[in-house]
C-alpha cells in the first residue's frame, strides 16, 4: 500500500481558484495552429470543453459570468466568436480593426 505524504494530501484537497482554474485552462488547452505548428495563446470556450470542465470543477457556478468578472479586472482578454468565446491572457487579443479604418481599407 502506498503511503501519502502530508504534502501529497495539501496538493489533492486544495482547490484552485477561479482565476487559477482559467489561466491553467488557458496554458493546458490551447491547440496548435494547423498552418504554423504554434501552439496558440488563446482557447475557445465550448469547443475545447473548457465550459463544461469549469462547470464540473465549480459545480453551481456559471462560468461565463466568472468569465466577465476575469475580464473586467483585467486578468484575461476575452472576445465573442462563432459558437461561444476566445479567451487568453491580458494583451493576447486585440480588437479588429474600427470601422473608419474598414473603410478606408474599402477605399470608401
Amino acid at each position: 500500500m502506498k503511503k501519502v505524504t502530508q504534502q501529497q494530501q495539501t496538493n489533492t484537497d486544495s482547490k484552485l481558484t477561479v482565476e487559477q482554474f482559467v489561466l491553467k485552462a488557458i496554458d493546458a488547452l490551447a491547440a496548435k495552429d494547423k498552418k504554423t505548428g504554434e501552439t496558440r495563446k488563446t482557447i475557445h470556450t465550448v469547443y475545447s470543453g473548457f465550459n463544461d470542465a469549469f462547470r464540473e470543477y465549480f459545480p453551481g457556478t456559471d462560468p461565463i459570468q466568472e468569465v466577465k468578472k476575469l475580464v473586467e479586472e483585467g486578468k484575461i482578454c476575452f472576445r465573442f466568436c462563432r459558437g461561444g468565446a476566445i479567451i487568453g491572457r491580458p494583451g493576447v487579443i486585440t480588437m479588429g480593426n474600427s470601422s473608419s479604418e474598414t473603410l478606408k481599407k474599402m477605399g470608401l
